[in-house]
């Protein structure tokens, strides 16, 4: 029997530090990744590094060739980057599943929760792609740490979606970068992801440690 191919993922901010994390941990499950960039140049660069590193299925791009490229796309920008570059890739992103991991963050008050009047940057994506897009939320609370380390975040994903089957393909990806993904329900809830980041930035800050994550109890 052949075994089921893995899609393409297309990291939209892939150059910064959860994004480029992601890579890593992605390639090293033998997904194939490419690393989009406003900077094609950025790009390529990161990329080199990480094949250096090892992880020789990550090549760089722009945003909108890497979005081009990839079966699945996903998002890790700035919040204040955000919009442009939904509007960057919204042809390319047609019909496939865009995974946001952004997070509405407003400096210098990043340990306050701010959601966005739309309700979450999950909603936004929704609103602004087009409707043939299937909008996931993930990725919100996840420490880019240990990933840069060669281990897997210590803590749940959850994964929010209006569309089961995208919701499914997902919580594969976080299987691989986490303890394990978990199925959050419609797009509308990843509002308490996204605000939770502002409340494990401030216990970072409290308790001095890096990476505190979530863990759903009572699950077998």
């Amino acid at each position: 029997m052949t075994a089921p191919t893995l899609p393409v993922l297309a990291i939209i901010g892939g150059t910064g530090d959860l994004g480029s994390g992601l890579a890593r941990t992605w390639s090293r499950a033998g997904y194939t990744v490419v690393l989009g960039s406003r900077s094609t140049e950025r790009a390529e660069e990161i990329a080199a590094q990480l094949r250096s590193d090892g992880f020789a299925s990550v090549s760089g791009l722009s945003n909108v060739d890497a979005a081009a490229r990839g079966d699945i796309i996903v998002i890790a920008v700035p919040f204040s980057n955000y919009e442009a570059s939904l509007a960057e890739i919204k042809d390319a992103a047609k019909t496939k599943i865009v995974v946001t991991a952004v997070v509405p963050l407003v400096p210098p008050k990043v340990s306050v929760v701010q959601l966005p009047a739309a309700g979450s940057a999950g909603v936004i994506a929704q609103s602004l792609l087009d409707p043939s897009t299937r909008v996931v939320g993930a990725f919100h609370n996840v420490g880019s740490q240990k990933l840069h380390a060669g281990g897997k975040a210590d803590c749940d994903v959850l994964v929010f979606g209006d569309d089961a089957e995208a919701r499914a393909e997902v919580i594969k990806l976080a299987d691989a970068v986490s303890n394990r993904g978990i199925d959050g329900g419609s797009l509308a809830n990843s509002a308490a992801a996204e605000a939770l980041t502002s409340v494990l930035i401030w216990i970072n800050r409290k308790y001095k440690v890096k990476g505190a994550g979530i863990t759903i109890s009572g699950l077998a």
